[in-house]
């Protein structure tokens, strides 16, 4: 249940996300100061600070160092064995989010960091320092050796990789154990410290569970944080996959010495969370080294405090795109490619719909965002959550859902109707010192009308459903009434059925009661009788 003052300044205005960048964009004070990582059981302590590199270290699977620990396991084999390489370890420098959107529609895992440096402290970012902190830094990729560069795009070949489980039939040729020259590879290059004792056996694929807590549901017992990028490498070695809808993956690559394993907040379901200060659309949570079976991980309220709201956002906007599907709530999901930002020191929400074309001043934006106008321009969100004295799972959830609430709203709209709903918003919230709707007389009030009567339904329907219980009485303070939709829900109503009253055209009260008897007139008395008992 949310508090008063974060129903106050849930927002869907461009003008105060202006006004919420500034203090949260760039800043590092809300980082959680945490001694170590974790490499399993509760998540308690996850770095979020800059990653820092120490010395650069001799990755033993160049082609050189291949062949090198090849000759010295068969020196009568290795001649007879050609080692080409099977894959180029490159950085890219994309100019902007479309370059970055162009590698990644290449299939490309990207990290922010080299892969062959020492790390000395964890993290969840790295920026180089040749690069000015408003533009993208360096991204570092694996690509096959017949990769094709795109162009426009600058990049850098850094070396050129033997790999074995990408060398295909090669593995097979005079019996030679490949598992058995990586090792060798390991210790010539000195990362032999690295390797699992030889006890251990061969190289084995890592596989475990990523589960969070909800307190108040099912007794407090643990379920899958489902569809995140499970993300795991050794030097160039990279592999990744998703977890499914109960938390399980299972990496598609096998290790003989201890991953690097990262949570990246891009789902399955095709919605990313966060920024890393600007540097990824997509925030990333380090857990550290791991053992190469693989690690299990627990998220509680009382964890790492990102790591806890990453989570639970991510569940909540799986679990509603999930339920938008014919057959349950049936109606219209949000866009696809939704980019989601969580802020820790602020209450204010927004469902802006920045990134998928809804429009702002660009004289508002540059005089609020000053030095950081480049910001939006280059990971412009749609969705902002503000999570400010959000301690529990179901505050968090009941936020986000009523933004997703929007986002669906938005989906069947379009930018233009939501343009106007932005600037009454916006304009509301200068003008009449900071209340965030307006007193419901201003050009475009309808909008606000009709999109906040919706979400706030939405929210407080979603809320009892996950904890039982009556709707909460969320948004009925205001001038607006989601009182409406909650007692049509009340008499046999269901959400697909008001959702279709949420047309392009409707955009006033007057228009949404009059579509909803046009689309339902055998329940006309029971539609009549509810905007006259909730009207101003």
């Amino acid at each position: 249940m949310k508090t008063k003052a974060t129903n106050l300044f849930r927002i869907a205005g461009l003008h105060l996300l202006a006004l919420l960048l500034l203090p949260s964009a760039c800043s590092r004070d809300d980082a959680t100061e945490l001694s170590g990582t974790s490499s399993g059981g509760d998540a308690a302590a996850v770095e979020h600070d800059m990653i820092v590199l120490g010395d650069k270290l001799e990755d033993p699977y160049s082609v050189e160092n291949v062949k090198a620990a090849l000759a010295a396991l068969y020196p009568t084999k290795a001649g007879r064995v050609d080692v080409t390489p099977t894959d180029l370890y490159a950085r890219f420098l994309p100019a902007d989010d479309a370059q970055y959107q162009q590698l990644l529609s290449l299939g490309l895992e990207l990290s922010d960091h080299p892969c062959d440096y020492k790390i000395l402290r964890e993290g969840d970012y790295y920026h180089d320092p040749q690069i000015d902190q408003g533009k993208i830094t360096w991204q570092y990729a694996v690509v096959a050796e017949d990769f094709s560069f795109p162009e426009g795009i600058r990049y850098e070949i850094l070396d050129r990789c033997f790999i074995p489980d990408h060398a295909g039939p090669t593995r097979a040729d005079d019996g030679i154990d490949w598992t058995a020259v990586e090792r060798e590879a390991f210790r010539l290059t000195g990362n032999g410290d690295l390797l699992l004792p030889d006890t251990r056996g061969g190289a084995v694929q890592p596989e475990g569970r990523i589960t969070i807590v909800d307190e108040r549901v099912d007794g407090g017992k643990a379920f899958g944080v489902a569809g995140v990028r499970v993300m795991t490498n050794v030097f160039v070695n990279f592999s990744t996959t998703y977890t499914d809808r109960d938390g399980y993956y299972k990496i598609p690559k096998s290790y003989s010495s201890s991953p690097r394993y990262r949570l990246v907040f891009k789902n399955s379901r095709q919605f990313a969370i966060g920024v890393n200060l600007i540097l990824l659309p997509a925030s990333v949570s380090t857990l550290g080294k791991g053992d190469p079976s693989g690690i299990d991980v627990t998220v509680r309220s009382t964890s790492d405090r990102k790591l806890f709201c990453r989570c639970v956002v991510n569940n909540a906007v799986y679990d509603y795109i999930g339920r938008c599907a014919e057959g349950d709530m049936d109606i219209t999901p949000p866009p696809s490619d939704l980019r989601i930002w969580i802020f820790q020191k602020l209450a204010n929400c927004s469902a802006v719909m920045l990134h998928h074309g809804a429009v702002v001043s660009s004289d508002a934006l540059g005089g609020y965002l000053k030095d950081y106008e480049w910001l939006p321009k280059l990971f412009a969100p749609d969705v902002t959550l503000g999570v400010k004295d959000h301690e529990d799972y179901g505050s968090i959830y009941s936020s986000t859902v009523h933004e997703l609430a929007h986002a669906s709203h938005y989906a069947r709209v379009g930018n233009d109707y939501w343009n106007h709903y932005i600037e009454y918003i916006s304009q509301s919230y200068f003008q009449s010192a900071g209340q965030t709707y307006g007193d419901g007389t201003g050009e475009g009030a309808g909008y606000c009308e009709v999109g906040e009567t919706w979400a706030y339904y939405m929210e407080s329907k979603l809320f009892a459903e996950r904890y039982g219980g009556s709707m909460l009485p969320l948004g009925t303070s205001w001038w607006f009434f989601p009182q409406i939709f909650r007692g049509l829900d009340d008499r046999g109503f269901t959400r697909a059925e008001l959702f279709a009253a949420l047309t392009s055209d409707v955009h006033s009260r007057d228009a949404l009661q009059k579509r909803l008897l046009s689309l339902y007139p055998e329940r006309e008395s029971l539609i009549r009788d509810l905007f006259n008992r909730y009207s101003r």
